[in-house]
């Protein structure tokens, strides 16, 4: 699949998901004018994230990170970095978890500018099947293009369910710490069609 950045026509975003009846696996790629991105995530059961991966690369820099949840919930990280800090004339954060602690409860990635990791939460809710009420999810979110992992507060709820016969669903998605709602168009298996403000899938197929 991919998609083209809203915000961003230069950016592009490709993915291979496979997806299981409580689980998935998925790589991508991201290229924007600046960087490349890829990246590899796992999930356990109910979408829960186990793992995810990602290495970026600029001009004269490189960045990697492992991240991942253990089965007690907790989250831990191993980096890398080489080269320039600096990122449009800005230091860049630190690879890595910020504070763990702040991680408690959290049971998904969310990589920043990838809509695949909209998938998880939406599935686990059942956002397409059933009306569900504004669910306040916790994420550890990864920053681009620094990788630093910090706790992000989203709320989930169904702006319109799926209907199989009239094409996708929609599910409202709302950033906890910023001025942000978003409904997002989304495909009978939970995959994002349409991130207002980020990106838009091509080449769609029902």
């Amino acid at each position: 699949m991919e998609w083209i950045g809203d915000d961003d026509p230069e950016r592009l975003e490709a993915a291979t998901i496979t997806l299981a009846a409580d689980r998935l696996d998925a790589l991508g790629v991201s290229r924007t004018t600046d960087y490349v991105t890829n990246w590899s995530l796992e999930t356990g059961p109910d979408w829960v994230t186990t793992r995810l991966h990602v290495a970026v690369a600029g001009r004269g820099w490189s960045r990697r990170l492992a991240l991942a949840r253990d089965a007690h919930g907790r989250w831990t990280s191993d980096v890398a970095a080489t080269g320039s800090t600096e990122y449009h004339g800005e230091r860049m954060a630190e690879p890595g978890i910020r504070d763990a602690s702040e991680l408690d409860g959290a049971l998904d990635c969310d990589l920043a500018l990838c809509p695949v990791t909209n998938t998880m939460p939406i599935l686990r809710l059942g956002a397409l099947e059933a009306a569900v009420p504004e669910t306040r999810l916790i994420m550890a979110w990864v920053a681009l293009p620094s990788l630093e992992v910090i706790r992000s507060d989203q709320l989930y709820s169904s702006a319109s369910p799926l209907d199989k016969m009239a094409g996708p669903g929609v599910v409202r998605y709302q950033s906890a710490s910023r001025d942000f709602v978003g409904d997002l168009t989304v495909d009978p298996d939970g995959i994002v069609i349409d991130y207002p403000q980020l990106a838009k899938r091509i080449r769609t197929r029902f």
